[in-house]
């Protein structure tokens, strides 16, 4: 059941899904070059783990009642759209302060990140993306069997998108570490929460103004 005919398709779909710039990437890059490698891990897993949400979620129907529902979908949307603005707006504060960001190993930070922020925005920005429901509804059916346990089987591809998803981005935080003397330069620092909160906000608005279906 779990290494069918259907597997090997899963992981090639899923790994190029994996390694598309994103949302998740830019939200990687922007926690790592604030809090360190450890902030970019916990932000790793913690948007990871939501996948876990949707594949039950896909399993037990819920999205289709999402999708036949445009005021329940709605509402999913611009809670996530917000999310994303926020996020950007964050950024664009922090690049209008131009302080280097506190890189661990760098500048000794005055005040440590709380290890329950990079989780919280991390689990935040991929439950409340509307896009994602709509992916694992669309995606995960077609490789699972008539014969199959569905929640069994959506957990497990969602336990191998969570593997794989990790390994790219756990492997973008190490880079982004690796130039931890670049990101503590107040230059840079401007340069990159600038772009990084810009083409957040831009997400969400699309996001906001994306048609309800139905």
């Amino acid at each position: 059941m779990f290494f069918d005919s259907q597997f090997w398709p899963f992981l090639v779909a899923i790994t190029l899904l994996s390694i598309t710039p994103g949302v998740d990437t830019l939200l990687v890059i922007r926690n790592t070059s604030r809090g360190g490698v450890r902030d970019g891990v916990l932000t790793s897993l913690a948007i990871c783990s939501g996948l876990f949400v949707h594949a039950t979620v896909s399993a037990l129907g819920i999205s289709l009642i999402l999708l036949q529902s445009a005021w329940a979908f709605g509402v999913l949307k611009l809670a996530g759209a917000a999310y994303l603005i926020w996020l950007g707006l964050s950024g664009l504060m922090a690049a209008r302060r131009g302080q280097g960001l506190p890189v661990a190993g760098i500048e000794e930070e005055s005040r440590a990140v709380s290890v329950w922020r990079p989780l919280r925005e991390g689990l935040l920005s991929n439950v409340l993306n509307p896009k994602t429901v709509v992916f694992y509804m669309a995606f995960l059916p077609q490789f699972i069997s008539p014969g199959d346990p569905a929640l069994v089987k959506s957990l497990w591809l969602a336990g191998v998108h969570f593997i794989v998803a990790n390994l790219w981005q756990i492997g973008v935080v190490l880079m982004v570490g690796s130039a931890s003397r670049w990101l503590a330069s107040p230059a840079f620092s401007r340069w990159l929460n600038g772009v990084t909160g810009g083409v957040l906000i831009g997400f969400g608005v699309k996001l906001a103004l994306t048609r309800t279906p139905g």
